[in-house]
């Protein structure tokens, strides 16, 4: 039986491991898990979800106590609209997670950022395009966008020098996603190096309706992409994600034509991971009934999660003065919205509960909202009971040579 190490990426004249570790916010995909993916050989992602606060985790800035200062008058009021990102330190931040990253890198391996466009912060083309330049400007090997069609963010960054030298790529979850992107950016003459195809049993956001999700297939997807692909001629390498939890369930994708896989949930229990220990565990000790999908995200797209997250149902105060990562053009997110209701409901009412909706940006930023890919209850396969009952943590490396090495769906536990 073939290994993953039988087949490489091919990116010109630059081979890889076929493994690309997914870009899990907030700072869950931490710059020492994707520096260890590229030592590896594979491709590592850091993500630039909520970068002023993974900046102030990794090198004690003080962005989100800034703004939060800045706008502290405004914490009480509904409109949101006066709380804006200084484009300065947005930038500043991200060439000091993007930069730093890419000075410790190490091994024939290659680290992306996955940008969502679905963080609006008042202002969507603006916070983007600095999101966008600034990695490049740091010198990032490549940039994967994520959670939207970003019809738009070729051009945002068209003039930039790196623009045709560092690889872009998109995810999507159907091929007509795809065909609008390229549509869209035809005029460009400037094709994605790279589509990493979602399916419906990914962690985190979702790409199809709430109520639909589990009538879709990732590959079937992926096959119905691949041969218009090739109908049209158009020679771009596919990136099969979501439900690939075994080296051998990895090689059935690259045996049928596929680059690479983009895994992430296995990931989520190592030393390298940014979850806490503690969380870890929960994710180790989960049962196949504790994966929800549901709709709480403010963004609108359905999210994979433990039923147990601290952030279904809590009823904080709305954070934008310090965060605001999903605020909308006009100062608004569907979170506000919920909680103010609530509040309406409940007159004089210490706590509320907010069901419906969550504060995504305080409870990622927490480690409170466990999102997971739907075969976490498998985790638990792929490690050994210690001595206190805990699962022993595992190492990335150790995670990366058995999707690379092994064979008829074996998992290789820890020594």
């Amino acid at each position: 039986m073939r290994r993953v190490d039988d087949f490489r990426l091919r990116f010109g004249k630059r081979e890889l491991v076929p493994i690309v570790c997914g870009g899990m916010g907030v700072d869950i995909s931490t710059a020492g898990l994707a520096l260890e993916v590229a030592r590896l050989g594979g491709i590592g992602h850091i993500s630039d979800a909520m970068v002023p606060t993974v900046s102030d985790r990794r090198f004690r800035t003080h962005f989100v106590k800034e703004k939060a200062k800045l706008y502290k008058y405004n914490a009480a009021n509904s409109d949101k609209s006066d709380v804006q990102f200084d484009l300065g330190r947005l930038a500043e931040a991200t060439h000091l997670h993007v930069g730093r990253t890419m000075e410790a890198k190490r091994g024939d391996g290659m680290i992306f950022v996955n940008c969502m466009e679905k963080l609006t912060m008042n202002a969507p083309r603006e916070t983007l395009r600095v999101r966008l330049s600034a990695a490049l400007d740091a010198g990032i090997d490549g940039i994967t966008l994520s959670a939207g069609l970003h019809l738009g963010s070729f051009a945002q960054i068209a003039d930039h020098p790196r623009f045709r030298d560092a690889k872009l790529g998109i995810i999507v979850s159907s091929l007509r996603a795809l065909q609008l992107f390229l549509r869209k950016n035809a005029k460009l003459d400037r094709l994605p190096d790279y589509v990493i195809v979602e399916g419906p049993l990914a962690g985190g956001h979702l790409g199809f309706g709430l109520d639909d999700w589990s009538k879709y297939d990732l590959r079937t997807i992926v096959d119905e992409i691949a041969r218009w692909l090739k109908a049209e001629m158009l020679d771009i390498p596919l990136i099969p994600a979501g439900g690939i939890f075994t080296g051998s369930d990895a090689v059935s994708y690259l045996e049928t034509g596929a680059a690479a896989v983009q895994v992430a949930t296995r990931f989520t229990v190592t030393k390298e991971c940014g979850l806490p220990d503690d969380v870890k565990q929960e994710y180790f000790k989960s049962v196949e009934s504790d994966v929800v999908v549901n709709a709480i995200s403010p963004t609108g797209y359905p999210m994979r999660m433990l039923a147990k997250s601290p952030a279904i149902g809590a009823g904080i105060r709305p954070n934008c003065e310090a965060y605001g990562y999903l605020l909308d053009g006009t100062g608004n997110c569907a979170y506000i919205e919920a909680y103010n209701r609530e509040v309406a409901a409940h007159p004089g009412a210490k706590k509320v509960s907010v069901m419906d909706k969550t504060c995504l940006c305080t409870h990622m930023r927490s480690f409170d909202c466990w999102t997971c890919g739907h075969y976490v209850y498998r985790l638990k396969d792929t490690s050994r009971v210690l001595p206190d009952g805990s699962y022993e943590v595992l190492t990335a490396e150790h995670v990366f040579r058995d999707y690379q090495f092994s064979a008829e769906h074996a998992i290789a536990l820890p020594a």
